[in-house]
């Protein structure tokens, strides 16, 4: 394998999160400031985010738009961030969304955090639920927090988060 810096290497996407662990003010403002950073379409930065902490107002209408069978285990995180686009290139901005989620993702795992992103859930209820502007669209929900116990979790995602992590071959992923 290629030389890949370690902070890469050790992210991945849990299902297990501590569910007594809290992100601190400073680790929730660094998570935003990183997806602040990302490179954007004419630095349009067409991203923006709605942050739930546990059990907050924001939290609760997260949580209630995924399906039941991701609030199992999403219940447990202690942060659950919306990624939203707006613009009129809905392509070109949610792309961008894309390079901001993957920089709050990265400053996660430098901080000791993890992230699991979802793309399954209810945009239409969620975006009534936040009272969202009509040009703002939810793309993505992002649960962040510390590691929990894999065996808390039901067999098939236990099986799944203590199994050991694969990727496709460079060469599978090269076109030409």
């Amino acid at each position: 394998m290629a030389d890949l810096t370690p902070l890469l290497a050790y992210r991945w996407s849990p299902w297990a999160f501590d569910p007594s662990a809290q992100l601190t003010p400073d680790e929730a403002a660094s998570l935003l400031e990183a997806a602040r950073w990302a490179p954007s379409a004419e630095n349009r930065q067409p991203w923006r985010f709605a942050v739930g902490h546990r059990e907050d107002e924001t939290w609760k209408r997260i949580l209630i738009s995924l399906p039941g069978s991701d609030q199992g285990w999403a219940r447990h995180a202690a942060t659950l961030v919306v990624g939203a686009h707006t613009g009129d290139d809905a392509e070109r901005a949610a792309y961008d969304l894309g390079q901001a989620i993957a920089h709050l993702t990265l400053q996660a795992t430098a901080l000791g955090l993890h992230v699991r992103q979802l793309t399954r859930f209810d945009q239409a209820g969620l975006a009534t639920e936040l009272d969202l502007p009509g040009d703002v669209r939810p793309l993505v929900v992002a649960a962040v927090g510390r590691l929990g116990d894999p065996f808390a979790l039901p067999p098939d995602l236990r099986a799944r988060e203590i199994g050991l992590r694969r990727r496709r071959p460079v060469a599978d992923l090269l076109l030409a």
